[in-house]
C-alpha cells in the first residue's frame, strides 16, 4: 500500500472556525477515500512528540501551544499517488502563496493557521498514522 495512503489533521483554527464539513467534502471530492478518521485534542506532550522535528526551531513553543488550543480532527487519506495529491490539494504552508482553490487558500488564516497538515513522505505518513490511530483504528 505504500504511495496510496496519506495522513491528515485538520488544525484547530478551521476546526474553531467551522471548516471541517467544506475540508471534508473537498477532499471526497478530490478523490481520497478516508480509511480512518476521528476528532481528538492533543496533550501538549503528544503536540511535542509529533512535532520534535521542529524541537530545536524558534517557533517550537507556538506551534505546540496552537496545536493544543482546540480539538483537530486527525485522518488517514486512501487514493494512488496520494501524499504528493494531497501536498498538491492542500496548497502552500503560506496561505497567501498558495494555489486559488486549495484548502489553504480557502480557509487558512496566516502561516501557524493554516488549517490542514498533510504528511510530506511515504515514510512520514506511516509514522504519523501510527501515532494518531492504533491498528484497531486503520482500516
Amino acid at each position: 500500500m505504500a504511495g496510496n495512503r496519506t495522513f491528515t489533521m485538520i488544525k484547530p483554527d478551521a476546526v474553531e472556525n467551522g471548516h471541517i464539513g467544506a475540508i471534508l467534502a473537498m477532499i471526497n471530492n478530490a478523490g481520497f477515500r478516508i480509511v480512518s478518521m476521528k476528532m481528538t485534542q492533543l496533550s501538549k506532550r503528544d503536540a511535542e512528540e509529533f512535532y520534535a522535528i521542529h524541537k530545536e526551531r524558534p517557533f517550537f513553543g507556538e506551534l505546540v501551544e496552537y496545536m493544543t488550543s482546540g480539538p483537530i480532527v486527525s485522518a488517514i487519506l486512501e487514493k494512488d499517488n496520494a501524499v504528493a495529491d494531497f501536498r498538491t490539494l492542500i496548497g502552500a504552508t503560506n496561505p497567501a502563496e498558495a494555489a486559488e482553490g486549495t484548502i489553504r487558500k480557502l480557509y487558512a488564516t496566516d502561516i501557524s493557521a493554516n488549517a490542514v497538515h498533510g504528511s510530506d513522505s511515504d515514510e512520514n505518513a506511516a509514522i504519523e498514522g501510527a501515532f494518531h490511530f492504533s491498528g484497531r483504528e486503520n482500516f
